[in-house]
């Protein structure tokens, strides 16, 4: 992802972070269990979602961060 794919995702709301990572999330369990069954045909998902929720569960700590040492 690029800078200025990372600077769009600070851009994001609280609860729009949120909701996006549980979508992963759900993406990931769905893809682990069609790899399980032998559905799976775009293996490089995996590859994609994990560094999609990594970037804003970064951004998700960052912000907690911020938060926790301005309080």
């Amino acid at each position: 992802m690029t800078n200025s794919d990372t600077a769009e995702l600070r851009k994001l709301t609280d609860d729009d972070i949120i909701e996006q990572i549980n979508g992963i999330r759900r993406e990931l369990f769905d893809l682990r269990f069609q790899q399980a069954t032998r559905q799976l045909t775009n293996t490089h998902r995996f590859k994609e979602a994990r560094i999609k929720l990594a970037q804003l569960l970064t951004v998700q700590k960052e912000r907690s961060r911020a938060s926790s040492t301005t309080s």
